[in-house]
């Protein structure tokens, strides 16, 4: 994009109003109406993955939903990031649902055609089977990034039932493939019972760090943050939140909830304390709408991938000027 486009941004909300017209994220323009974007906001309508509550398929929409509510400038980053860049809805990505195998293919190839425009992918899943695909295709353009994983759960398990690809193992899988970078892993909110002290154990020996809700709680947010971006450096990241990262009084409807989580403010926080970090795609998973109430978890949702996005689009208007 030349130096004077003008990205298109969301629809006046002053002139229709906010509950009107169809539900792009945040009321912005189609992929297909724009031709293309600095950041593509794509669902993952998949949740053939999970291990306990299903659901997670229908998060993307309810994310989209509850995203009516945004608006164009967000005040805690102090910036407008749908002037800053081109951000599209690029609708949702399919994947067979009775195939776990060919759905990660599916959103692996389709994630690689976005990535190969140049836009950097906001994904609304959907399962955390889908982080695996995701990251496949981020490793294969930027090569092995850091990751930072925001979940209740450690998600480094080996297989369920044998099945190697679930919400429970694509970080394990990610490192086994070599698209992780081993130096710059962490876990974030991690909380509630294990299968034993081996789940630890062997977390640990695939490089990850640990900052546990309760380490959030006693230290800290700016510390923590510190802590984060010191092991992150200026290497290529990669997050992925689980909205099960949330108390269950800030994200009732997730597949697998715990007590004792974030709050969504202390979510928000670490995140714009990434300001700055080299930010390269995202993906927000697991809001299961069917267990919601008041569309507490998918507003809490909608505002993470808010910041998520106006992290990206700080980072390319810098990279621009």
């Amino acid at each position: 994009m030349s130096s004077t486009f003008e990205p298109r941004g969301p629809i006046d909300s002053s002139r229709v109003p906010r509950y009107a017209g169809p539900a792009t994220f945040a009321r912005l323009p189609r992929l297909d109406e724009v031709g293309r974007a600095d950041i593509a906001v794509v669902g993952v309508p998949f949740d053939t993955g999970v291990s306990y509550r299903p659901g997670a398929r229908f998060g993307g929409n309810a994310i989209r939903e509850a995203s009516r509510l945004l608006r164009p400038y967000n005040p805690a980053q102090d910036a407008s990031p749908f002037a800053l860049a081109q951000v599209a809805d690029a609708g949702d990505i399919a994947a067979n649902p009775f195939n776990i195998n060919e759905a990660v293919e599916s959103v692996e190839a389709a994630a690689r055609d976005l990535l190969s425009t140049g836009a950097r992918l906001m994904t609304l899943g959907g399962d955390h089977t889908i982080a695996l695909p995701l990251l496949r295709a981020v490793a294969a353009q930027h090569g092995p990034v850091a990751l930072l994983h925001f979940d209740a759960h450690l998600d480094t398990w080996d297989t369920y039932f044998g099945a190697e690809y679930t919400h429970g193992t694509p970080f394990r899988r990610a490192v086994e493939e070599g698209i992780l970078d081993t130096s710059a892993l962490s876990h974030v909110g991690t909380r509630g019972p294990l299968y034993g002290r081996q789940d630890l154990d062997e977390d640990e020996k695939l490089g990850f760090g640990i900052v546990t809700s309760a380490d959030v709680m006693r230290r800290g947010v700016d510390e923590v943050v510190q802590q984060l971006r010191e092991r992150i450096g200026s290497r290529p990241l990669y997050v992925s939140i689980d909205i099960d990262v949330l108390d269950p009084a800030h994200a009732p409807g997730t597949g697998t909830p715990e007590a004792g989580g974030l709050t969504s403010r202390e979510l928000l926080e670490i995140l714009r304390g990434l300001a700055g970090c080299h930010l390269v795609s995202a993906d927000l998973v697991e809001v299961a709408p069917a267990y919601d109430h008041a569309e507490i978890t998918s507003v809490a949702a909608s505002h993470t991938a808010y910041e998520l996005t106006t992290l990206m689009a700080r980072q390319i208007a810098e990279e621009r000027r």
